[in-house]
């Protein structure tokens, strides 16, 4: 069966649970997303297992047991409850189709217990389950999972993890698979997601997603806990999204923003290019395994760690290499006036 199908088809999503995945989670998906309406469609609540559209948004809800339920409200907004007695449940409005696309989401997100807000989604060619985490629970999700780096952007850092699922359902029935995940070291409910940030980033660490996108959804979950979430999401920046660009504060004016030179096999370039001033400190954190094998434009001292950068008389413009030694990660990168 696939996607044009006029049936809907329950699909997973799972809580990471320590070093093992457990209760795995189904949910449905519908056949696309259809033009928004001429008019607006009136809150709808849900509380079984259903998929569709409601204000030209994508919607999934669903339950294993208990009292969860959605509400569908005016266009990319949704509120949720669910009590101690549900095991599993997860709902959200999103896209029956993901892509790179940026989105905005605010709201307010209350869980007891684990729970996670998160924009998911997943591929096939090959199959793989995919979340960007931007706040949980009690319990980080990504507990038990190969870390393969970092990413900064949108404001915050974002940690990089790799599980796999064993014979488990999925959006293809039963099947071994890959889950990427993106946890914000920094909670937070509201913000810009720059979701081709992410996924680049995972490239960059091995991670590949397939060619062929299934739905995504910023989702609200709850396994074994209660709790309560109103958010409202939609396309579009909230303000920008570099995966470098440091957070605003700290430096003033002084930004540095990289972007992607050569790579070899064992080793990449990166440009840095300074604004706001021409008197500027930039610092460079290398992540685990990596060295700084070569610099130009710029007076650079350091070779592991934390490097650091100032002007040498060539501009506001310089470049590193990278031996990678398996971690093709961009370095983190801050700026202030020097």
């Amino acid at each position: 069966m696939n996607d044009t199908s006029t049936k809907p088809r329950r699909r997973g999503l799972r809580m990471l649970l320590g070093a093992t995945c457990a209760a795995a989670l189904a949910v449905g998906v519908g056949v696309g997303v259809m033009a928004p309406s001429a008019y607006a469609e009136a809150d709808r609540t849900v509380s079984s297992n259903t998929t569709g559209t409601h204000n030209g948004y994508y919607f999934s809800f669903w339950k294993d047991s208990g009292n969860a339920s959605m509400t569908l409200r005016a266009d990319g907004r949704y509120s949720s409850s669910w009590g101690s007695g549900t095991n599993n449940w997860v709902g959200g409005k999103g896209w029956a189709t993901g892509n790179r696309r940026t989105i905005t989401y605010s709201g307010s997100y209350s869980p007891n217990g684990n729970s996670y807000l998160a924009l998911y989604g997943w591929t096939r060619n090959p199959l793989i389950e995919y979340y960007v985490v931007e706040n949980f629970g009690t319990y980080n999700p990504s507990s038990g999972a190969q870390r393969m780096g970092s990413v900064t952007t949108d404001g915050g850092t974002y940690d990089i993890y790799r599980s796999q699922r064993v014979n488990q359902p999925s959006i293809d029935g039963t099947a071994t698979f890959y889950q990427f995940w993106s946890v914000r070291q920094q909670k937070r409910t509201g913000g810009t997601i720059t979701t081709a940030n992410h996924f680049d980033a995972w490239a960059r660490s091995g991670l590949n997603l397939g060619s062929n996108h299934s739905y995504q959804i910023m989702a609200t979950e709850g396994y074994q806990s209660s709790g309560s979430s109103d958010i409202t999401v939609r396309e579009g920046s909230g303000g920008g999204g570099n995966p470098t660009t440091p957070p605003p504060g700290g430096g003033g004016n002084c930004t540095a923003t990289l972007s992607a030179g050569q790579q070899w096999g064992d080793r990449f370039n990166l440009n840095v290019a300074v604004s706001g001033t021409s008197s500027w400190v930039v610092s460079l954190g290398l992540n685990g395994g990596q060295s700084l094998q070569n610099s130009w434009n710029a007076s650079v001292s350091g070779t592991s760690g934390t490097v650091t950068a100032r002007p040498n008389g060539n501009g506001n413009n310089f470049g590193i290499t990278v031996m990678a030694n398996g971690n093709w990660t961009w370095p983190t990168v801050t700026c202030r006036t020097g």
